[in-house]
């Protein structure tokens, strides 16, 4: 019985504390408050995926949050009655780091590629190489399919523009680092990659990488889906 009322008092202290700060009562730091936007220039930490799922079904949220990550982006129009329906849809076109190609992305996907290119992979690219990435090779993002191209089973990340599959990258003096090359090897290249996969695993859901199977043998993916996955 004391251990229920002990509880009670602590589940009744937490709820005054969250209603405090959502009322504005407490002031609190914006990348601690679970009710304030997304800013891409904060370090990641754990109410990150929290507030990229807030910004699914919130275009103006998401667009405060775009506003501050250097991304080009144009929003795209609803589909609601395609086969994979998609909703508060942009495609990147590029920011500070170029891309292979355009690609559609999901707002989670496009606010936490922000975040991986700003905390993961120009960190990593420093680190390692003393030198910034320029570009990021992917092989795409939205495809309507279930996973693994199967003919039953559930729908893949991808075909809500949730994902996103990268290939390589390219460096500030022209170097390519790939996943397919590079990955195997015990050198510079491969440490990177590792990192880059590791540092990816604070702002994406899933994180797939070739230690997870040969499927990914060649590429990360990268997704804002509801599972937890780093590997």
């Amino acid at each position: 019985m004391r251990a229920a009322k002990g509880l009670l008092l602590v589940l009744l202290i937490v709820g005054a504390a969250g209603l405090s700060v959502w009322r504005g009562w407490i002031a609190v730091p914006a990348q601690w408050n679970p009710w304030a936007a997304l800013d891409v220039n904060a370090a990641p930490n754990f109410l990150t995926r929290y507030k990229l799922m807030r910004l699914r079904d919130d275009p103006q949220l998401c667009d405060k949050a775009l506003s501050s990550s250097g991304l080009r982006v144009t929003r795209q129009a609803d589909s609601p009655d395609a086969t994979c329906p998609l909703t508060n849809t942009l495609r990147i076109q590029g920011g500070e780091v170029a891309l292979s190609s355009s690609f559609l992305a999901s707002c989670p996907l496009a606010v936490a590629f922000a975040l991986f290119e700003r905390h993961a992979l120009q960190p990593a690219s420093q680190a390692v190489y003393g030198q910034a990435v320029t570009r990021v090779d992917h092989l795409g993002s939205f495809a309507c399919r279930n996973m693994y191209n199967r003919e039953n089973g559930a729908r893949s990340q991808h075909a809500g523009a949730n994902a996103l599959d990268i290939a390589g990258f390219r460096l500030a003096d022209g170097r390519a680092i790939s996943v397919l090359k590079d990955w195997p090897k015990d050198n510079q290249d491969a440490r990177f990659l590792r990192q880059v996969r590791d540092g990816a695993c604070d702002m994406f859901s899933v994180v797939l990488s070739p230690d997870y199977n040969a499927a990914h043998r060649n590429h990360f993916h990268l997704d804002v889906g509801p599972w937890w996955v780093c590997r």
